[in-house]
């Protein structure tokens, strides 16, 4: 990743194109009140159904022995793994431990891998996430920061909500607003489709508290991109 910084801008933005241009409102996934009603097995049943009926329109044959199990298979990913984070109910967790090191320095933990879906296309974002804080006193496992960013990632998105996602929730977690978030993605929905630019990556940024700091900022994008 290029060693720049990235501003985030989550104000709306009336879209030129409703194909195209795709504004980020919020940094919160929008919901319905009642998106928790259905069971995880309510919902893989209605939309196995319905994933049967836009095989159908497009003329696949699901009589055929590779074809019969796919709207089940679909199904079930959607609701047990690809959009699992919706549910709130597989938020982490995790424990915290007292910082008896009294370590003082920025804790950095990069290359995270993640996988997500455009909420456009329902394509997939794929990356790396790096995440970096200081500790308010408390310190937490270096693998539920991986289980947050894996959480947030399981659900449609956009990078820029997904990113401030992250952030919000680790200065939540860990009391401390000293928390960085830097993520390069690739879009299937600009490789696969559209323009189709296999070669471009996105990437932003969330900088809080200490990492607004020019020197601090600097430290991390340099130890981030260091091989």
């Amino acid at each position: 990743m290029r060693q720049k910084e990235i501003a985030l801008n989550i104000r709306p933005i009336k879209p030129l194109d409703p194909e195209e241009d795709h504004p980020v409102s919020s940094y919160d996934t929008p919901l319905r009140d009642d998106a928790f009603m259905l069971s995880d097995e309510e919902k893989i049943e209605k939309i196995e159904k319905h994933f049967r009926e836009i095989m159908n329109v497009l003329g696949l044959d699901l009589t055929d022995d590779s074809l019969n199990g796919t709207p089940h298979r679909v199904a079930k990913m959607f609701v047990k793994e690809a959009f699992s984070g919706l549910n709130p109910v597989n938020r982490p967790h995790p424990r915290l431990f007292e910082n008896k090191y009294n370590y003082d320095q920025m804790l950095v933990e990069k290359d995270i891998t993640f996988y997500s879906h455009c909420e456009h296309h329902f394509v997939p974002i794929y990356g790396k996430a790096h995440v970096a804080y200081f500790s308010s006193g408390k310190v937490i496992g270096l693998s539920k920061i991986n289980r947050f960013v894996q959480y947030y990632s399981k659900r449609p998105q956009v990078q820029e909500r997904l990113t401030v996602q992250i952030g919000k929730e680790l200065e939540r977690v860990l009391n401390t607003s000293d928390v960085a978030v830097v993520i390069d993605a690739n879009h299937m929905c600009v490789a696969s489709r559209g323009v189709v630019d296999t070669n471009s990556k996105t990437g932003t940024a969330y900088f809080a508290g200490k990492f607004k700091d020019e020197n601090i900022k600097r430290e991390f994008l340099n130890y981030i991109n260091a091989k």
